[in-house]
């Protein structure tokens, strides 16, 4: 019973980790938001995390070792929507007809992706104080 609990564990502590570098980049985005200018001189442009299942190869029968399947981070990209033209001729960075390029960073949307992202952490949570609780009962259980 205990031996089943582990995998489990793993691909939820897995998750844990791909939901928080998710986090990071939604809250970068938004303290964001407002860069018209990076060090390149462009506006900031939104970051979208790609996550990716990774099937260990004793899996696929291709190995002898154990482990167990996993959520992987596999790269962080920059979203290719357009950057917003907004119309604030007092903006130091306006153009001759007052237009700032601003970043691609939606707040809202932001918002919706961190309230999404967390209650997938806390699902991920649960799931490994339930194990960590089954396992403790199964301990008492063979007493």
């Amino acid at each position: 019973m205990t031996s089943n609990l582990i995998p489990g564990i793993a691909i939820s502590g897995s998750a844990l980790q791909a939901e928080r570098t998710r986090l990071d980049v939604i809250a970068t985005n938004i303290a964001q938001s407002n860069t018209t200018k990076d060090a390149n001189g462009n506006p900031y442009r939104r970051k979208q995390v790609i996550f990716e299942s990774y099937l260990p190869p004793e899996m696929t029968g291709k190995s002898d070792t154990l482990s167990s399947p996993q959520v992987k981070v596999t790269k962080v990209v920059d979203d290719p929507r357009p950057f917003q033209k907004v119309h604030l001729p007092n903006h130091p960075h306006a153009d001759k007809e007052g237009m700032v390029t601003m970043p691609n960073v939606e707040v809202m949307s932001e918002m919706v992706d961190m309230i999404t992202a967390s209650r997938s952490f806390e699902a991920n949570l649960q799931v490994i104080s339930t194990a960590r609780q089954m396992f403790s009962q199964s301990m008492r259980i063979a007493q």
